[in-house]
């Protein structure tokens, strides 16, 4: 009987010692450790998922869609939860090399892309594998109605983050904010959701207008991509520009990109070559030029310059050449001609404030449009001036600037001397504000117009005319600097100029890079690029 009891105690204080320890280890987990042990429950059954926003569209200034979204199929597996691997491998080897590699490597992750965005072909092939394991998921994609606004527009990565043009610069606007939600799922599988509480709510991105007219970005773009291929250019360009406001109607350039086609992307396409490149222009900048010599007084419109009857002559020990050789004759032909040795001669009465008025025509600042890589142009500053260097500004040497700085001089011009800064956005209209005070005095503007106009009908730019209308332009033929030395082989052609009818206004700049000589100037290359834009543009507009 005693040992009974014995035994009897024993076995409780045995028990007294487990509870015990028991309820010690719940108090420990319960009590001591609590945060540690909710903290892990916490990461076995609750998750955070960030949901983005969907990204707003891009229109241009007609409620026409430059950039939208477009759904696409996209396949993922489980890589843990697959059965199959040696079968996954094989298919995956034979059809999607890149998920064979990361499936060696990513076979116990809980996700992973088999292929993104995929084609038809690519999801039939899947489909005909008869693998389970191969789920579809449905994803947003960008597409681009009009791939020849791609220099504009730019386009987004596989995960609707902006790289180039618009696409990148206003990236956070269009994109919004992400949605954050906590959610609790199953802790087992990981797969089976049960709550699901929104703790960020996101915002929807903003959607964006240009002022690109869709039409006429197309057709100068089909016209650029002729005189390109008739000349056998390198890079060409185009741009129809609004003088009163800055709006740029048309923007287009080659070599350029299908902003649909990232697979065969070339970076070296995808640059807004009017925007991000900067160029000697040659003879264009007279028009600069003989603005500055008229706002100073060094000379009239009708005043005779001796331009020697010769297309050589020499000037304080620098030698001058000229397409065609001129005698006496008014300052008006001097331009319309484009004579070198004339606009030399009168450049020298400028002397240092040539680079003055340059700069206060906007050529060494950024334009303010807001795009990625804008170049701001240079001049050599007076201090580093050789004999030569007033010869050369005079006629589009040792000044680099970009085609829109081009565009926004002549809409200075067509703006009776008042600065106005070209803008891309309609809406919002986040624009640098332009200043109402004119640069040049009314009497130097109108007879610059003048003189431009004059080009047009008499000299260089003969071929720009058009019937009815007020036509202002001029044309710049330069030899390209390669290795340190100009080419006469390789040539920029450009031509700039105004188109005018009673109110309205436009103002368009064209360039081509093509090889040079046999005849070939701007006024037989860039002058019918010209004509054939503006032509196009006034039937678009109904300017009759």
């Amino acid at each position: 009987m005693k040992q009974t009891l014995q035994r009897l105690k024993i076995i409780f204080y045995i028990f007294c010692v487990c509870y015990g320890i028991i309820l010690c280890n719940l108090f420990r987990i319960q009590v001591i450790c609590h945060k540690t042990y909710l903290d892990l429950a916490n990461q076995q059954y609750q998750s955070t998922v960030t949901v983005p926003a969907s990204r707003s569209a891009i229109y241009d200034r007609n409620g026409n869609f430059l950039a939208l979204n477009k759904e696409c199929i996209s396949a993922y597996i489980i890589p843990s939860l697959c059965k199959n691997q040696s079968e996954l491998n094989t298919f995956f080897s034979h059809n999607f090399p890149s998920a064979y590699e990361r499936f060696s490597h990513q076979n116990k992750s809980q996700f992973m892309y088999v292929k993104r965005r995929l084609t038809d072909d690519e999801k039939e092939i899947i489909l005909r594998s008869n693998l389970d394991e191969i789920c579809f998921l449905q994803e947003e994609n960008r597409f681009y109605p009009l791939p020849c606004a791609g220099i504009l527009v730019g386009m987004t990565d596989i995960d609707n983050h902006g790289l180039f043009g618009i696409e990148l610069q206003y990236d956070k606007l269009l994109a919004g904010q992400p949605t954050t939600c906590a959610i609790e799922k199953d802790a087992r599988s990981g797969f089976s959701y049960f709550k699901k509480t929104v703790t960020h709510a996101g915002l929807s991105g903003k959607p964006i207008t240009l002022t690109v007219d869709s039409t006429l970005q197309y057709l100068a773009y089909d016209e650029l991509l002729q005189a390109v291929n008739q000349f056998n250019a390198v890079e060409g360009a185009a741009i129809i520009m609004n003088p009163q406001n800055g709006d740029i109607i048309a923007m287009t350039c080659y070599p350029d990109f299908n902003p649909n086609n990232a697979q065969q992307l070339d970076l070296a396409t995808t640059k807004n070559r009017l925007i991000t490149e900067r160029y000697e222009l040659g003879s264009v900048i007279k028009v600069c030029a003989a603005l500055a010599a008229l706002e100073e007084g060094v000379v009239s419109a009708d005043e005779i310059i001796d331009c020697k009857g010769s297309k050589t002559t020499v000037i304080d020990g620098r030698t001058i050449n000229t397409v065609k050789a001129h005698g006496e004759i008014p300052f008006w032909q001097v331009i319309a001609f484009s004579n070198n040795i004339g606009i030399a001669k009168v450049a020298k009465k400028v002397g240092t404030k040539m680079y003055d008025h340059y700069v206060k025509m906007g050529f060494i600042e950024p334009t303010g449009i807001g795009f990625p890589g804008e170049q701001t142009g240079y001049i050599t500053p007076p201090q580093q001036w050789s004999k030569q260097s007033i010869i050369s500004l005079s006629y589009g040497y040792e000044i680099s600037i970009t085609l829109l700085q081009l565009a926004q001089f002549f809409s200075l011009i067509a703006n009776n001397g008042i600065m106005i800064h070209p803008r891309l956005l309609l809406e919002p209209n986040i624009q640098k504000e332009s200043s109402n005070q004119p640069l040049y005095s009314l009497q130097a503007i109108e007879t610059m117009k003048q003189i431009l106009e004059k080009t047009t009908l008499e000299g260089t730019a003969r071929r720009a005319r058009i019937n009815g209308y007020r036509i202002m332009s001029k044309t710049g033929t330069a030899n390209m600097l390669i290795d340190g030395v100009y080419s006469t082989k390789q040539n920029h052609f450009t031509c700039a100029g105004i188109v005018e009818k009673d109110n309205y206004q436009r103002v368009i700049v064209v360039f081509l890079t093509a090889q040079g000589g046999n005849g070939r100037y701007a006024s037989t290359m860039a002058v019918p690029l010209f004509e054939h834009i503006a032509e196009k543009m006034l039937i678009h507009d109904r300017i009759v």
